[in-house]
């Protein structure tokens, strides 16, 4: 019975290692490095923030798929209407996937690993070159989900939190200096301004791809109960969330207390690279390479392995290893166009799904408050999806002087990304008095 408990235990933490090294991409390592030099004095304050949106959001995805019993991302959306459970997870799939997600693994993990050691001349062919290794491992490891477990929660995720500890343990114990003073919007709202930045890494997104790895990974350990299924998902959630949180702030820090030695970097990516240059010389840059690439590489398997699987059941015709194929082929081929024309692609699209996320994720967890009535969700994402639609153009297109004042008076905090919450608020009131109106008459 201990002997079973304790193998139990141990598979648990493999599962939540697992799930953190899924969410954990470079882009993870960069955004919080940058954040720390600009907030300065407040850096703390300004991680708070980050944390929420950065380790909270992804933690209340994961949980939502597990607390309202979905299949998958497409089965929660369908609360909405069936197509739109069709469009909007197809969307989801293939914007954190093939189309911009996927491809940034191997681009970022090039321009930090491999850039700096090769000349301005060499970096087209080295790309190349490099994409087709990362991805024909990539290719390798997602052939076999049903090893994602053993070959990412206990071997990979091990490797890479030793290597980030070395790196960034080691800066936070010897800062380079004292704090010094915040940047921009961090002196003003710290706290808000670290929300938004969290929003960067993107895994509130992914957050409603990954669960449904976390979920096959605890029934694979037995659990059939729907209330234990529940428990043993948040679990895995929560050490996943706490890997994140306690990584995120020891990167905070360090980069916080770098200004004094390197001074205001351009982003986050220098940040890293001239840290580890100070402290370890040439073997800090080779360090880094290797936290990179493994922390791209977990990323770049999850996304694979989730998108062919679900478009897998969405087509069966068509086998799981064929989209594996596909997906990776497609993510090689966009990795070359570099990582400026993959953003530009693809913000307009992200701007579109991130507040359509958070709606989704938090109408999950009142379904019991309205009884799942369709009004209410139709209502609440139609209005949200205006908002986003506005965003994606602004992104795409940008609006003129004069209707950007217009919107921005019309809209609570559209100017700073969050004009989606009051017409999500509306939508949502609205159609609650509309539910309860068809009750009545009923």
């Amino acid at each position: 019975m201990n002997s079973s408990t304790g193998n139990q235990k141990a598979s648990l933490w493999a599962v939540g290692l697992m799930l953190f090294a899924l969410f954990f991409g470079a882009g993870n390592l960069i955004f919080p490095a940058f954040l720390g030099q600009q907030a300065g004095e407040n850096w703390f304050s300004a991680m708070l923030g980050f944390l929420l949106t950065g380790a909270g959001l992804p933690l209340l995805g994961v949980i939502a798929i597990g607390y309202s019993s979905s299949r998958d991302v497409q089965a929660l959306a369908s609360r909405v209407t069936p197509w739109y459970g069709i469009a909007f997870a197809s969307a989801l799939y293939l914007a954190i996937g093939p189309l911009f997600a996927t491809p940034r693994t191997a681009t970022v993990s090039f321009e930090i690993g491999v850039a700096p050691f090769i000349g301005e001349s060499d970096k087209t062919i080295g790309l190349a070159l490099f994409s087709v290794f990362f991805f024909a491992v990539a290719f390798w490891l997602s052939l076999s989900p049903g090893k994602l477990v053993d070959r990412i929660g206990k071997i990979l995720t091990p490797v890479l939190l030793l290597t980030i500890t070395v790196l960034v343990g080691y800066a936070a114990f010897n800062p380079m200096g004292a704090l010094m003073p915040e940047q921009g919007d961090f002196a003003v709202s710290p706290l808000a301004k670290g929300i938004l930045e969290g929003y960067g890494t993107m895994d509130a997104l992914a957050s409603l791809v990954f669960a449904i790895i976390v979920i096959d990974a605890v029934r694979a350990m037995g659990v059939d109960n729907r209330d234990e299924l529940l428990r043993t998902t948040t679990i895995a959630g929560v050490v996943a969330a706490s890997c994140l949180a306690v990584v995120y702030l020891l990167i905070g820090y360090m980069g916080a207390t770098s200004v004094a030695g390197l001074g205001l970097q351009e982003n986050g990516a220098n940040v890293l690279s001239k840290t580890a240059q100070h402290y370890f010389g040439t073997g800090g840059n080779i360090l880094l390479s290797v936290i990179v690439f493994l922390a791209c590489l977990s990323t770049a398997v999850g996304l694979i392995t989730s998108c062919s699987e679900y478009f897998n059941r969405l087509c069966p015709g068509i086998s799981y290893k064929a989209f594996v194929v596909i997906f990776t082929l497609v993510s090689m081929g966009l990795a070359n166009k570099g990582l400026a024309g993959i953003i530009s692609f693809s913000i307009p699209v992200l701007m579109l799904l991130y507040p359509l996320t958070i709606v989704l994720i938090l109408l999950a967890f009142l379904d019991k408050f309205f009884s799942g009535s369709r009004i209410v969700y139709v209502c609440t994402m139609f209005f949200t999806l205006i908002v986003g639609v506005l965003d994606a153009y602004k992104a795409a297109f940008g609006f003129g002087e004069e209707t950007a004042a217009a919107i921005n008076k019309t809209l609570p905090w559209y100017d700073i990304g969050l004009g989606w919450i009051v017409p999500a608020l509306v939508g949502f009131v609205l159609g609650c008095i509309l539910n309860a109106a068809l009750k009545k008459r009923g």
